[in-house]
């Protein structure tokens, strides 16, 4: 794709009635330049583009807004998440994301209802990465190596998952919890 500054330059120093003349003298490059960057004929070295577009006060979001890329979006409506479920256990799964655009591991969201009793995770082994959780509803138990420790409603955890752990419903109704893990794990297969 060819960048075109040109357009948007020459507008803005004709509705200011400034010359070409001053517009290269404040910049520091030649007249010739500039006329031919307003022409489209040349692509201008970004310090030079910086330079007229502080001589002119050109605000560079407004030269650069045509160019702003479109960032990837996964939408995943509430009827449509990608249900999981085990024994005393439903795992909703929130779009995730897979990649970070800085080239970080991705992360994915889970909601979580777990029945009296039904635990998640595993107390032998743990994984690669780390995980964020969210009581919404109920009482939990999160033990994470050989310690254990009592979660209610609105408390927040966080642990390395290298560590064994495990999540388990320690009330008499449903535990509701908001689960976050990165990197996302290999997918388990969907059962409704």
């Amino acid at each position: 794709m060819k960048y075109r500054f040109g357009d948007k330059i020459r507008t803005v120093r004709e509705r200011r009635s400034t010359t070409l003349r001053e517009v290269a003298e404040k910049a520091g490059v030649s007249e010739s330049l500039v006329s031919q960057i307003e022409r489209n004929k040349v692509s201008p070295a970004i310090d030079t583009l910086l330079a007229i577009a502080d001589a002119l006060d050109i605000d560079l979001e407004y030269l650069f807004s045509d160019y702003k890329k479109e960032r990837a979006i996964r939408i995943v409506r509430s009827g449509e998440r990608q249900v999981i479920s085990r024994p005393g256990v439903v795992y909703e799964r929130f779009a995730p994301l897979d990649s970070l655009p800085s080239g970080g591991q991705g992360i994915e969201a889970y909601k979580l209802e777990l029945e009296p009793g039904a635990s998640t995770g595993n107390d032998e082994y743990g994984h690669e990465g780390s995980e964020l959780g969210v009581i919404v509803e109920g009482r939990a138990e999160l033990a994470v190596g050989t310690e254990k420790y009592l979660l209610e409603p609105g408390d927040s955890a966080s642990c390395a998952s290298d560590y064994p752990h495990k999540l388990r419903n320690a009330g008499d109704g449903p535990l509701r919890v908001f689960w976050v893990i990165t990197p996302p794990k290999p997918q388990l297969p969907s059962r409704s």
